[in-house]
C-alpha cells in the first residue's frame, strides 16, 4: 500500500463507527471530510460514530432531503452533508456552502462527487469498500497537511 494511503479493515457496524471516533478525536477544526462508497457502504455509521464519540446523543440519519445537518458539540460546529440527491452541482450555491467552509466548522460531506467544482479541496478523502465479510476503509491525505491526521487515526484505531 502506497505510504499516502491508510487502509483499514471494518468487520461490522461496531468497527465503521471506531473509526469515525478516531477520525473526531483527530481532525482539527477547519477539517473537511470526503466520503465515498456506493449505498450501504457505512457512511453515515462512520458519521455517526465521529458525532456520538463527541457527545452526541441522537439519531444520526444521513440528510438526504436537506443536504445538511448541522451540530454544536462543545462549542465546535461540525456539518454532515448528503449529497446524494444533489441535482445540479451549482445548486450549492443556493445552499450558500461556501459559508459552511469557514476555517473553524469540520465538514464531513457523503457523494462529494455530486458537488464537483462547487467543493474546497478536502483535507481526507476516505472510500468505503464491500470486502468479503465486512468493508475496507481507505483513507487518504486530501492536503499534504493531511498526513499527521492519518497518523493520528492509525494510532487512535489500532489502539481500540
Amino acid at each position: 500500500m502506497a505510504a499516502h494511503q491508510h487502509g483499514h479493515f471494518l468487520d461490522d457496524s461496531q468497527a465503521t463507527e471506531a473509526l469515525g471516533a478516531a477520525l473526531a478525536a483527530c481532525c482539527p477544526a477547519g477539517s473537511s471530510i470526503h466520503l465515498f462508497g456506493d449505498l450501504g457502504a457505512g457512511k453515515s455509521t462512520l458519521v455517526r460514530g465521529f458525532l456520538h464519540s463527541l457527545g452526541h446523543r441522537g439519531p444520526v440519519k444521513s440528510p438526504t432531503y436537506t443536504l445538511v445537518e448541522g451540530y454544536e458539540l462543545s462549542g465546535q460546529r461540525y456539518f454532515h452533508f448528503d449529497l446524494y440527491r444533489l441535482g445540479d452541482p451549482e445548486e450549492l450555491e443556493y445552499l450558500g456552502i461556501r459559508d459552511y467552509f469557514d476555517g473553524q466548522s469540520i465538514c464531513l460531506l457523503e457523494w462529494p462527487q455530486r458537488g464537483k467544482g462547487f467543493l474546497p479541496t478536502p483535507s481526507l478523502v476516505i472510500e468505503l469498500h464491500y470486502h468479503s465479510h465486512g468493508r475496507e476503509a481507505i483513507l487518504r491525505p486530501g492536503r499534504p497537511d493531511a498526513a499527521t491526521i492519518l497518523d493520528c487515526i492509525d494510532r487512535h484505531f489500532s489502539s481500540r
